[in-house]
């Protein structure tokens, strides 16, 4: 029987991960040598192609010198960590890519620490080493004391190094070797340290650490097979840790492994294989599945918990069902649990209020792809401003999640960068010359909190040249009050479409958000006030015309652009009495509470 490896690919966003399996593809004889294949061709999400990120694991697989290799392609971004750490548990080998520039990221080492809590030996690949700012000998030096400072054992301090050009697919053992023409030493190596598929003696026995919805299919679920044949049409039953008993009983209806970028049904399947099953319809990640006769489930990776929550409700504006089509609370409802089913970082429990929800998360970015994602579903939402979860410690006090914070930036713009982080409650650790001249990195440890509404102001004081990466650190004691949005909002007080007339004359008070003939409502914000209060206003209003008319000409009206919000910008705009109107083809600004009479007292009580 053939040798099966499995191995995961971490690294910071950018790192090169995905393009690097396009080039293990190309060279592995997978595809006809003129056969099409799209670039970051794993990505193959709708909103990974337009973001350029990955944001869900996938498998892939492919035979090298008689040798299975199962690969997982990780996401980059710490928001979707969850997706990388439920993917560990079945891979036996760890491949850790670093940019040539950048070093290690908060990300590499979020990750790496997971790897090497499980006793995984990882293989270090510095890739882009052809870039005209590359520091190899200085991010080798970095990887290693990176590997100390996580507590690495002797055998993972001995790691195998590789410099390679995933874009230009060759890798080398050597930067004295001047063969660079293709993949064949990072290969060779993969075969050389990453152990073949451990697995067990017994029956079928799978843990699911993946699952995805098919039309025709139903729910799929992967995993590796710990020990014993899958076969189609055996009976098996799901187990649940904490449980004691049966999830379901079912048959396995359909026996799927992977090729390249598609699954091939087969008839069976062995240990140490990674396959994906269908047939069953209540188990889901975390789940075993197993032969019948198995009572004990597999023990699965906790989770690190959610650190951010938005609450997700009916859209209740006068706009509401006009361009999207999922707009009751029990079909919201059911799509953000099926979510949660799937994806074990976000948590989703409903509201005292019937109508919405509160869904927790890793961050913005991932509660954002959320949102897209039903958006472009045909969903209508409104979205609360983003809160942190807190926690009490064994006084009662309360701790409040700290993020690290990478940021590289020229030095003419660190003055800003740190005056504002420190009024956000930010602690600098360090502050070093990047290793690009005239670049800085700083270091801060900073509560969430501080960092909700942040990355849009640092690109305007970097003039978008700066680079900010965060992961998760710790909990910590409450940091204070950190102070909100400096200015207020302009907000409607009547329904219609905003006119020209009216905009021209609300433009000196303030930055507008509306086009001329853009609907509005009264409670819709339509710009941000140039002082502190809120302003009622009528972007409504005509001009008043009567039969006498001046011997001069109307002057031409000018009204600048508008400032455009991304849904990322627009939830992170909003405080505490405002939401986002979410549908698929607008993202407006709201009060809570329509009408003003409300507001007031709401304010009061």
């Amino acid at each position: 029987m053939m040798a099966i490896k499995n191995l995961a690919i971490i690294a910071h966003v950018d790192h090169g991960k995905t393009t690097l399996v396009d080039a293990m593809f190309k060279q592995s004889g997978l595809f006809r040598d003129n056969q099409k294949l799209e670039t970051c061709a794993m990505d193959s999400n709708e909103l990974e192609r337009e973001r350029g990120i990955t944001i869900l694991a996938k498998c892939t697989s492919f035979t090298w010198r008689n040798t299975k290799l199962n690969i997982v392609d990780t996401p980059g971004h710490a928001d979707f960590g969850g997706e990388v750490e439920r993917i560990l548990s079945m891979v036996d080998g760890v491949l850790v890519l670093v940019d040539a520039a950048e070093g290690p990221m908060p990300q590499t080492k979020f990750v790496l620490s997971k790897a090497l809590a499980l006793g995984l030996n990882p293989i270090v690949v510095i890739n882009k080493i052809d870039k005209s700012d590359a520091r190899v000998s200085e991010v080798v030096d970095e990887v290693f004391n990176l590997f100390l400072a996580l507590g690495a054992n002797d055998t993972q301090l001995d790691f195998p190094i590789l410099y390679a050009s995933g874009r230009s697919g060759w890798a080398v053992k050597s930067l004295e070797n001047e063969e660079r023409k293709d993949l064949t030493p990072l290969l060779e190596t993969i075969l050389e340290h990453v152990p073949n598929a451990k697995t067990e003696e017994g029956a079928f026995r799978m843990l699911v650490t993946m699952l995805e919805y098919d039309q025709f299919l139903g729910r799929i679920l992967t995993g590796k097979i710990l020990s014993g044949t899958a076969k189609v049409n055996d009976a098996v039953h799901a187990l649940r840790p904490g449980s004691d008993k049966d999830i379901e009983q079912s048959r396995l209806t359909k026996l799927l492994t992977f090729e390249g970028l598609k699954r091939i049904p087969v008839d069976e399947a062995h240990a140490g294989d990674i396959v994906a099953i269908a047939g069953l319809t209540q188990a889901t990640v975390a789940d075993t599945i197993c032969a019948t006769d198995i009572t004990e489930p597999l023990k699965s990776i906790p989770i690190d918990p959610p650190t951010i929550s938005m609450t997700f409700g009916v859209n209740d504006s006068p706009l509401a069902g006009k361009e999207g089509k999922g707009l009751t609370s029990r079909v919201i409802g059911d799509r953000l649990f099926r979510e949660a089913e799937g994806n074990v970082s976000i948590n989703v429990k409903k509201t005292a209020e019937d109508e919405s929800y509160e869904v927790a998360g890793r961050g913005e970015l991932q509660l954002g792809v959320l949102i897209e994602t039903m958006r472009r579903e045909g969903f209508e939402l409104s979205i609360g401003r983003p809160k942190v979860l807190m926690r009490k410690d064994d006084s009662g006090n309360d701790l409040e999640p700290m993020e690290e914070v990478y940021i590289d930036v020229d030095d003419e713009f660190t003055g800003i960068v740190v005056d504002k982080l420190i009024q956000r409650k930010g602690e600098m650790t360090d502050m070093s010359p990047s290793g690009t001249a005239g670049k800085t990195r700083i270091k801060f440890i900073i509560p969430t909190r501080g960092l909700i509404g942040y990355y849009g102001e640092f690109l305007t004081d970097t003039r978008g040249s700066g680079i900010m990466n965060r992961s998760f650190h710790s909990y910590a004691p409450y940091k204070g009050k950190i102070a909100e949005r400096e200015h207020g909002v302009l907000i409607s007080i009547a329904d219609g479409k905003a006119v020209p007339y009216a905009l021209f004359f609300l433009k000196d008070r303030g930055t507008l958000f509306v086009h001329p003939g853009d609907p509005v409502y009264n409670g819709m914000i339509i710009g941000e006030h140039s002082r502190e209060n809120d302003l009622e206003v009528n972007p409504t209003k005509e001009k008043q015309l009567s039969n006498c008319r001046a011997a001069g000409k109307d002057e031409n009206i000018k009204i600048p652009n508008p400032r455009e919000m991304s849904l990322e910008q627009a939830i992170a705009y909003i405080q505490s009495d405002e939401e986002v109107e979410v549908t698929p083809k607008s993202i407006r600004l709201r009060k809570k509470y329509l009408d003003s009479n409300t507001r007031k007292k709401m304010r009061r009580s």
